[in-house]
């Protein structure tokens, strides 16, 4: 693993590098941004400011570049083109795209174009060797319009196949899971401006562990802003919703390189505001491994458990606007068991050091998540209660100093796409040890 920093600087949404190493192998390279926007605005800007913008923000890139190829051996699309053929490089950029239309076309904007959050790829040579449209958009990109068709793109290379994707779209099924399961895809290509949501939505977890059930390397690049605040004082609408965006004080970061076998290298980092370059060494092929496993059936162990005593009381509570059903934790060591329609989460665990001003609980959601994008979820969590009042059980907690020696939590989950997460104290990934079964080591949870 090898980590370089940058001075605090700005760029565009997402970058990535690709160097080609032995052909069994290469080398991954991903640049957290931290990000140099333009004002808020809903009128169009001069062509000469947007290019002057993406054009300081592509000096901080050329750096990134430049140093990433060390460890490897319109003008915003050339410059990257150039940028790839003189370091040797594969180079992966989010950027926006343009196409025009017109009054023939019903759903033509009155300006005549249709605009796409978009991802492009150059190979080494400089060329152009895939472009994808963002299919799933997340509610605050009013500037940027639905595609048409839901593509999966794709490309070959020295080194593997490669998919891409983009931010909101890792939550659907006919996208992220189809390009991996249907074009056998070896390594996932991953721009994002993720804002991580505690206590079960942060992205360096949700990341590796996507990487791990899905048997793909995966490469995240995240933009990186600690303190950005959004707002939306108009409505807008999703089917059976209507409400108003408002957030404040959203963290946009956690970048990192996952393999299906273990997190290569990730960054997070609430402290400062500089950029970081993240290199790594993968496997080209990942599913040729030996190692390889195939699809885990979760379910199975947790439909054999017997439910735990039902008598203790549960009680509601709100976890990303989610309604989940809570059982609270009450002494050092215990088996619960919590059921919310079809599912139900089974816990047994083992404290070593019961810090008397926490709470944790055991919580269970099965039902469709409606804000920000509909998806239907089934969870089951072990969290810390924000405070020791049970109606903040489900609100972010940052710090946790309860101990556990132990936890077993298994779920009668009706798929095989699931996520495994533990999330330490100050928002840290667990070690790749406490992913496996049996094997508890001593640590504080969230």
């Amino acid at each position: 693993m090898i980590i370089s920093y940058f001075p605090k600087c700005g760029a565009v949404l997402a970058f990535f590098v690709l160097s080609v190493g032995a052909l069994d192998t290469f080398i991954a390279a991903v640049y957290e941004h931290a990000v140099m926007l333009p004002n808020r605005t809903e009128t169009p800007v001069p062509k000469e400011e947007a290019l002057l913008l993406m054009s300081r923000n592509i000096d901080v890139l050329e750096k990134a570049v430049k140093l990433a190829a060390r460890f490897g051996r319109s003008p915003v699309q050339e410059r990257l083109s150039c940028l790839a053929k003189d370091n040797s490089i594969y180079i992966v950029e989010n950027i926006g795209d343009k196409k025009p239309c017109n009054a023939s076309d019903p759903q033509c904007p009155p300006d005549g174009r249709y605009q796409y959050n978009t991802d492009v790829v150059f190979d080494s040579e400089g060329r152009l060797v895939a472009r994808y449209h963002k299919c799933n958009l997340f509610a605050p990109e009013i500037q940027f319009d639905f595609p048409k068709d839901s593509e999966l793109v794709t490309f070959d290379s020295p080194f593997g196949k490669f998919g891409i994707f983009t931010c909101f779209d890792i939550f659907s099924h006919d996208l992220a899971v189809m390009v991996v399961e249907e074009f056998q895809v070896d390594s996932i290509l991953y721009p994002t401006a993720w804002y991580n949501t505690l206590p079960l939505l942060s992205a360096v977890p949700f990341h590796s562990a996507w990487a791990r059930a899905l048997g793909v390397n995966l490469l995240a690049a995240n933009t990186h802003n600690t303190s950005m605040h959004m707002t939306r004082t108009s409505p807008w609408f999703c089917p059976n919703r209507f409400s108003e965006f408002i957030l404040y004080g959203i963290h946009f970061q956690g970048s990192g390189i996952y393999s299906p076998e273990a997190v290569k290298v990730y960054y997070y980092d609430m402290e400062t505001e500089s950029g970081q370059l993240m290199l790594s060494e993968l496997k080209s092929w990942p599913r040729r491994e030996a190692i390889y496993s195939a699809a885990v059936h979760w379910s199975t162990y947790a439909r054999g458990v017997k439910p735990f005593s039902s008598e203790r009381l549960s009680f509601p509570g709100m976890t990303y606007f989610d309604a989940f059903t809570f059982t609270k934790l009450k002494g050092n060591t215990g088996n619960y068991t919590v059921c919310q329609k079809d599912l139900c989460c089974h816990l047994t665990y083992k404290m070593s050091e019961k810090r008397t001003n926490e709470v944790y609980a055991l919580g269970v959601f099965d039902r469709l998540h409606m804000v920000e994008g509909q998806y239907y979820l089934q969870v089951c969590t072990l969290l810390k209660c924000q405070t020791t009042d049970l109606r903040t059980c489900g609100e972010p907690a940052g710090s946790a100093f309860t101990k556990f020696e132990e936890f077993s939590l298994s779920g009668t989950f009706g798929t095989s796409y699931v996520f495994p997460q533990i999330v330490l104290s100050g928002s840290q990934l667990a070690p790749e040890r406490h992913y496996e079964v049996g094997d508890f080591q001593e640590d504080k949870f969230l």
